[in-house]
């Protein structure tokens, strides 16, 4: 387990059980387990200094959302991924998204529209750079900061669980072709968001997913 990065939450949790489960799922999500790995519960609780048990339950809340399964051996693993599967995923992404960020427009001013601004910035300079860690990382930040300012409460969690499914596949992805040919249509909807567009805003969504998840190809799905 020594090529995954565990990062401390920013926030406090209650019992360990919380913490385990934050920290994988965020690993999860930033591309840090690869489609087809088979996860061990002993590997785990050794990175992250806990018994077998919390990392156990994390394991098993993560794969209730999908984004780990249990095989017939009783191995949890990253769900490899289908060209079906990925253009149900991707067609939901833009429903929940597109609606997601409309409903945050209202809620966006001046300092918000910066910390997007700013988020955005560190996505160009990730791309630039070549950088996949930074990339994963910024690209999350501004999609669920955006989403956030709406107080979504059903949504929001459904759109964790879709990112959760296609993060490992995504990062797999960058690391064999890189970051430089990706797309960046978050100046399009900054842009659109600061003129309260709502149709610009779906647009700029709608084609960010898109062109991130529709361009994969079937050979691509094929875990290394």
């Amino acid at each position: 387990m020594k090529d995954a990065e565990f990062i401390e939450p920013q926030e406090e949790f209650r019992t360990t059980q919380e913490r385990v489960y934050y920290q994988v799922r965020d690993a999860i999500l930033r591309g840090q387990f690869l489609p087809g790995r088979a996860i061990t519960i002993r590997g785990l609780a050794a990175e992250l200094d806990c018994s077998p048990m919390p990392v156990r339950e994390a394991l098993r809340r993560l794969t209730s959302e999908r984004a780990l399964e249990l095989s017939d051996t009783r191995r949890v693993t990253v769900p490899s991924m289908t060209r079906e599967k990925l253009d149900e995923i991707c067609a939901a992404r833009v429903a929940l998204e597109c609606q997601a960020a409309v409903q945050a427009l209202p809620f966006v001013g001046d300092d918000e529209l910066a910390a997007l601004q700013g988020l955005d910035d560190r996505v160009t300079v990730a791309l630039e750079r070549k950088d996949i860690q930074e990339y994963v990382a910024a690209n999350l930040e501004f999609h669920f900061t955006l989403y956030r300012l709406g107080r979504p409460h059903i949504i929001l969690s459904l759109i964790e669980s879709l990112w959760l499914q296609t993060a490992p596949l995504q990062h797999l992805v960058f690391q064999r072709f890189g970051v430089q040919e990706l797309p960046d249509r978050h100046r399009d909807l900054i842009e659109a968001i600061a003129s309260k567009d709502e149709l610009g805003v779906r647009a700029a969504i709608r084609q960010d997913i898109e062109e991130g998840l529709g361009s994969i190809s079937a050979e691509e799905l094929l875990p290394t």
